[in-house]
Formats: structure tokens, sequence, C-alpha cells
């Protein structure tokens, strides 16, 4: 998935738990991505988290440590 297309999503997401309490709001960002990101998705996120952090709404970025991570192939 292009990249900027992953921000947006992402960011979307966050704009929508934004009319929820903060903590509420961030568990629900990582809950989603969690449930509903394939591997490939949640990897790429992560990935662009370590290098462009700064174009992530700020829940993203608060809530990635809580999203599932992505298991090692074999």
């Amino acid at each position: 998935m292009s990249p900027d297309k992953l921000v947006y999503m992402a960011n979307q997401i966050a704009k929508f738990f934004h009319s929820r309490s903060h903590d509420e709001g961030v568990a629900g960002v990582a809950e989603h991505i969690s449930n509903f990101w394939e591997p490939r998705m949640r990897k790429q996120l992560f990935e662009l988290l370590e290098g462009e952090s700064e174009r992530f709404d700020p829940l993203v970025q608060e809530a990635a440590p809580l999203v599932r991570p992505v298991a090692e192939s074999a």
C-alpha cells in the first residue's frame, strides 16, 4: 500500500476516536488497527512510525505500542 494511503487511513481512525476520552481514544485506535489491519499493513505502519512519525496523528503515535505486533516469519 502506498505510504500516503496508510498514513491517511491511520489518521482517519484517530480522527474518529478524538470524540472519546484520551485514554479511550488511544485504546480504540490500537484495537481497531490490531483487529482490522492485516499483518503487512501493521508492519508498514511500524516502519513508517520509525522514520516519519510526524505524519501521524498523536493518537496513532501513542497507540502504536499497543497495536498487536507482527510475528516474524520463520
